[in-house]
């Protein structure tokens, strides 16, 4: 398609990598894919610690316009951080809205990147794509902003023209807030060419146990680590890599150290995205135990490389974990281990788990899931026709 013909886009989304967790880095992988087509032109509105505005070229078709927010942690927003970002991004909203002719707006989070194309519905329709916290019921941290903001949700999301979440499970949990809107489902997706298993992988001692998150409370990290405490008990010889970091890092060390792990338990900070394949390939099993998630970017990175997967009930399990894992209904420790040393223990199971892994993650390529949006972009501006 001519470039003058393209689909113009306005993306909004408050987070972006280095900020912010898995819903920045699947929009960072959606826009790569966005990059490869030439019937798209993009404008990306998110955010960036420092001062004033700063636009980047992610491609000939993608501009960033990244608003300079004085943030303190990369994985944790402050309310008064949040009312910065809408603040500033507002008056670039704006101006973009004034000196462009955009065809259709696409926020991921519903709350704060929908409060924008909510606040222009008239001029421009617009897109939600939900990813967790902008959903009531997800984060127990947010329950009082959840109850105060509630109205306000509605009509975010009332007035957007579709609604997408990243897991069925997310979308029911949804669905509960407005059982009157239909949510439709595009999960995330996962670069295959990139995590690849490691030809060199065998089961041997020590046994290594890897989760990569943000360490904050909905993520339940001393559930792991105390399913850890389990597995050493039955005799496995195993150690627990945490990649990541978060402001519950400190508080984790003590935990860790107080269940005599300090030599088991190995915080590996955040590791640069470049790095992340070779991580996995070191390890043998993903372990997660976290209360809520959208879809997991780290488990589908983990399946690709191979891992066989233990994990606690979720959004997003059902569509990812089959024969490859184990998913743990129970939010008890000892089951957790126990899960673990079932797997970990029969080499045959182990193996089966890791091709299962592979396999399933080649289902959920990010050229599928773009061109699910794309296709969804359509059917909503052929709804508008007049």
């Amino acid at each position: 398609m001519d470039q003058a013909l393209a689909m113009k886009l306005l993306m909004v989304n408050y987070e972006f990598p280095p900020i912010g967790g898995g819903a920045g880095k699947a929009h960072q992988c959606l826009l790569r894919e966005y990059a490869r087509r030439k019937d798209l032109q993009t404008d990306v509105l998110t955010s960036v610690c420092g001062r004033g505005l700063t636009t980047d070229a992610l491609a000939e078709n993608i501009t960033l316009y990244k608003i300079g927010i004085h943030k303190k942690n990369l994985h944790y927003w402050t309310k008064w951080e949040v009312m910065e970002w809408m603040l500033r991004a507002r008056r670039v909203y704006d101006r973009l809205l004034r000196q462009n002719t955009y065809d259709l707006g696409h926020a991921f989070f519903a709350f704060p990147s929908g409060w924008l194309p909510y606040r222009s519905a008239d001029r421009l329709p617009y897109l939600l794509s939900l990813r967790g916290s902008d959903v009531p019921g997800y984060n127990v941290r947010l329950g009082f902003d959840y109850k105060i903001l509630a109205g306000l949700f509605r009509r975010i999301w009332t007035r957007a023209d579709a609604l997408v979440a990243n897991s069925s499970g997310l979308a029911r949990l949804a669905g509960q807030f407005t059982p009157e809107r239909s949510i439709g489902v595009i999960p995330n997706g996962i670069d295959t060419a990139r995590y690849v298993p490691s030809p060199q992988q065998t089961l041997h001692s020590p046994l290594q146990i890897l989760t990569v998150s943000r360490l904050i409370r909905r993520k339940r990290i001393c559930l792991s680590i105390h399913a850890v405490k389990t597995a050493l008990n039955a005799g496995l010889d195993v150690h627990f890599n945490i990649a990541g970091e978060g402001n519950l890092l400190a508080s984790l060390m003590k935990f860790a150290a107080a269940l005599g792990l300090s030599d088991r338990v190995h915080f590996l900070g955040r590791i640069e995205p470049e790095k992340m394949p070779e991580i996995y390939q070191k390890n043998h099993l993903f372990l997660m135990t976290s209360q809520h998630e959208g879809m997991s970017n780290a488990m589908l990175e983990a399946m690709a490389c191979g891992l066989p997967i233990v994990t606690t009930f979720c959004e997003g399990v059902e569509e990812l974990i089959d024969d490859n894992g184990i998913v743990v209904q129970s939010s008890q420790p000892d089951q957790v281990g126990q899960a673990v040393v079932s797997i970990l223990q029969d080499e045959n199971r182990w193996k089966a788990m890791s091709a299962a892994a592979r396999r399933r993650a080649e289902t959920f390529r990010w050229p599928a899931v773009a061109d699910q949006y794309i296709e969804l972009y359509h059917r909503i501006l052929e709804k508008k026709k007049p």
